[in-house]
């Protein structure tokens, strides 16, 4: 199992790089091409909404990424540090709200095996796509 690990401080500029990686580390561990669009998109809009969520509880601990890549699977983790960060947030707007919801909205769309899972110490939002093996080049 290989695991490649993201922290960049809570910017949106930031995302774009994190979609970019994903994208090549997904390529790498063989995720199909025909998803590698998906991935990106999903990535984009689970950093996205980390990065708003960090920025609106004015948190300044660094949005992480883990892109892992197993044997049969490629599994992306972005967590935040956001209490509550799923479902309602204490104190948030009913706007910020609905983005959220928006925003878990396409990436349950985008993804088939999502997780989404929040404590008192922030929210994780794992995705999961099916890989096929690579050959062994030598």
């Amino acid at each position: 199992m290989a695991t490649v690990e993201l922290r960049f401080s809570a910017q949106p500029e930031h995302v774009r790089t994190a979609r970019l990686v994903a994208a090549a580390v997904a390529r790498r561990a063989g995720v199909d091409e025909a998803v590698l669009d998906e991935v990106r998109l999903a990535v984009g809009e689970a950093c996205s909404r980390a990065v708003g969520l960090h920025q609106a509880g004015s948190i300044s601990a660094p949005v992480q990424v883990q892109l892992i890549e197993d044997e049969k699977q490629f599994s992306i983790q972005v967590g935040d540090e956001s209490p509550g960060s799923v479902g309602s947030a204490a104190g948030a707007e009913d706007d910020a709200e609905s983005e959220d919801e928006m925003g878990l909205a396409v990436i349950s769309g985008l993804v088939d095996d999502v997780e989404v899972s929040a404590s008192e110490t922030g929210g994780l939002i794992r995705m999961t796509w099916p890989t096929t093996p690579q050959p062994v080049q030598g």
